[in-house]
């Protein structure tokens, strides 16, 4: 969401060496732990927020603040109330009406908290959907995929159908169909990006396109330049260069827009591991203005910043 408010050269370096900003204290629910992370959003401030999976909360990391997050929604125990939520997998920050939207994907519904203090429930937003990724356009339209339908739909915020922008035709590895999709950014143009998991690529759909044009990816499963593994979070900047934490392969790419062939590992691909030149399932990513690099760091259950140099 608003990525494209990202200026980040097109030959930036970060460093190698991550410094863990959340979680890294193990498995748990203490205040100082993640237990999965998956999706995050990075605030103006450098604000961290994180679908902390497996603890079935979102946590909330204030820049500075290395030990202790605090939680902003769920945290009560896995369940389907309205102060309850189950497996979330990603969040955004809605500034207009400083709130939260969360995919609670174990409920199948897409939820609303707000980041007021006193704040002990959400409100249901779309319900009866296989929710997986979120992003927010300027014009504060929601786009969702839904992992089961194989599509990406976009919605008025209280609208309860919406409108079909990418996929929707049947699960397949065609351009006009999507498998698992996953996370989503959208552009200034209101172009889609969408991580198509199980086709372990990247497909952008322009506005009112019926077809998807693959922008990463797309040459199967492996670890080639050429190639993704379970590609999850996304990332778009200004110059239309995407980043991809590609899972499976426990990196970070980058594939800039006049070259769909190949990709560069930015960040890991150092092997599986919990060094700070490592990841190990990465799940999540995002930038903060500066253009420094946060990464949801899954079996880690950290989230790492790589400093822009």
């Amino acid at each position: 969401m608003f990525s494209l408010l990202v200026n980040i050269p097109a030959n930036a370096t970060w460093t190698q060496n991550g410094v863990t900003i959340a979680g890294g204290h193990g498995t748990g629910g203490a205040t100082n732990q993640l237990w999965s992370p998956h999706g995050l959003f990075v605030d103006d401030d450098q604000t961290v927020v994180i679908a902390d999976h497996w603890s079935h909360r979102i946590m909330q990391w204030k820049n500075g603040d290395t030990t202790n997050g605090q939680i902003v929604a769920g945290g009560k125990g896995q369940g389907n109330r309205l102060h309850q939520l189950k497996y979330p997998t990603d969040v955004l920050i809605d500034t207009e009406t400083d709130s939260l939207i969360i995919c609670d994907r174990g409920n199948r519904r897409v939820v609303r908290w707000s980041r007021r203090s006193g704040t002990t429930q959400g409100e249901i937003l779309i319900d009866n959907i296989d929710c997986f990724g979120l992003a927010m356009d300027e014009q504060r339209y929601l786009y969702v995929s839904d992992e089961r339908k194989h599509e990406v739909r976009r919605y008025q915020l209280g609208e309860k159908n919406g409108t079909i922008v990418a996929g929707g035709n049947g699960k397949g590895n065609g351009t006009n169909q999507l498998n698992m999709p996953g996370y989503l950014v959208v552009d200034r143009d209101h172009s889609v990006y969408v991580s198509d998991n199980n086709n372990h690529r990247v497909m952008k759909w322009v506005e009112g396109a019926t077809k998807g044009i693959v922008v990463a990816g797309g040459q199967g499963q492996g670890n080639a330049l050429t190639q993704l593994y379970h590609p999850n979070g996304i990332f778009v900047d200004t110059l239309g260069t995407l980043y991809v934490a590609d899972w499976g392969n426990h990196r970070v790419m980058r594939w800039n827009q006049g070259d769909k062939k190949q990709g560069a590992v930015i960040m890991g691909g150092n092997g599986k591991g919990a060094g700070a030149n490592q990841l190990q399932y990465p799940w999540g990513l995002s930038f903060d203005r500066q253009g420094n690099l946060y990464v949801a760091d899954e079996s880690n259950n950290r989230v790492q910043r790589f400093s822009i140099e």
